[in-house]
C-alpha cells in the first residue's frame, strides 16, 4: 500500500466515522423529541407560570404600598407619643410648681 492508497482509504474511514456519528445524532433527537402533546402540555404550563409572576408582582407592590401606609402611620402615631409625653412632663412640672406654692402660701399664714 503506497501513500496515495493510506490517505485515501483513511479518508474514506473518517468519511464513513462521520457519517455513522451523523446519523447516530439524527436518530436520538429523533426519538427523543417531544410530541406534540407535551409541546401543548409546555405551552399550558409555560403560560401558568407568567400569570403567576404577574400574580406575585402585583403582590408584591400591594405589600409594599400597605407596608409604607402602615410605617407612615407608625410615625405619626410615635410623633404624637412624644408630643403627649412632652405635654405630660411640663404639665407634671407645673403641677409640682402649684404644689411648692400652694405649701409656702399654707406656711406663711
Amino acid at each position: 500500500m503506497n501513500r496515495s492508497e493510506f490517505i485515501a482509504v483513511t479518508a474514506i474511514i473518517l468519511f464513513g466515522a462521520f457519517l455513522l456519528g451523523w446519523l447516530c445524532s439524527w436518530l436520538v433527537h429523533r426519538f427523543t423529541r417531544p410530541a406534540q402533546a407535551d409541546m401543548s402540555d409546555l405551552d399550558r404550563m409555560a403560560q401558568s407560570l407568567h400569570e403567576a409572576e404577574e400574580e406575585r408582582d402585583a403582590a408584591i407592590a400591594l405589600l409594599e404600598e400597605r407596608e409604607a401606609v402602615l410605617a407612615s402611620r407608625v410615625a405619626g402615631a410615635e410623633a404624637e407619643l412624644r408630643a403627649a409625653m412632652e405635654g405630660l412632663r411640663d404639665s407634671r412640672s407645673e403641677v409640682e410648681e402649684l404644689r411648692d406654692y400652694i405649701e409656702q402660701r399654707l406656711a406663711t399664714r
